[in-house]
């Protein structure tokens, strides 16, 4: 494997850990910014908006949840705090496309250049949101944005946080 694909998974691997972060049960959703240089502009997670409760409650009604709910990608735009002109955007979960056409607007509107993701053909997430992901990839192509799909690895990062040890997070209050 070359130096570029070797990036490109480390990168896919850490949109997976800010996935695991996200407060929705059904969808856990990441994105990182990329500049040039290789290091990390930004990360994002699908999440309700700073200051909205994010009780379990409003994630379990779809329609409330999903008008709601800001995006992975959007969250990563929202966050990044300087121009994301020429940068690469990772995403994950693995799906059709890199991103849903909602999405994808941004993402050029911002000016990424390339995105990269993991692709899957089917999978209940790649089912259900196909449509708007071919929606995306056509609106991709016509601005010229690079799309880039990697198969999954055989072995990928786990995904979930797991919590400090408690002698570790007794050092750390202490400190």
């Amino acid at each position: 494997m070359g130096n570029e694909m070797k990036w490109h998974y480390r990168f896919l691997d850490m949109a997976a850990l800010v996935a695991s972060w996200s407060k929705d049960p059904s969808t856990k959703c990441g994105a990182v910014i990329v500049r040039p240089d290789k290091t990390v502009a930004s990360v994002g997670f699908n999440g309700f908006p700073k200051g909205c409760s994010d009780e379990d409650w409003l994630y379990e009604n779809r329609e409330l949840k999903y008008s709601r709910v800001v995006h992975a990608e959007q969250n990563a735009l929202l966050l990044a705090g300087e121009s994301v002109q020429g940068y690469t955007m990772y995403t994950y979960p693995k799906g059709y496309g890199p991103s849903c056409d909602r999405c994808s607007a941004h993402v050029i509107q911002a000016g990424i250049t390339r995105i990269v993701h993991y692709g899957v053909d089917e999978d209940d997430f790649a089912s259900r949101w196909k449509e708007a992901c071919e929606r995306g990839l056509d609106m991709y192509k016509e601005a010229g944005v690079e799309v880039i799909r990697l198969e999954p690895l055989k072995t990928e990062a786990v995904t979930q946080v797991l919590p400090f040890p408690e002698e570790v997070r007794e050092h750390r209050v202490a400190a």
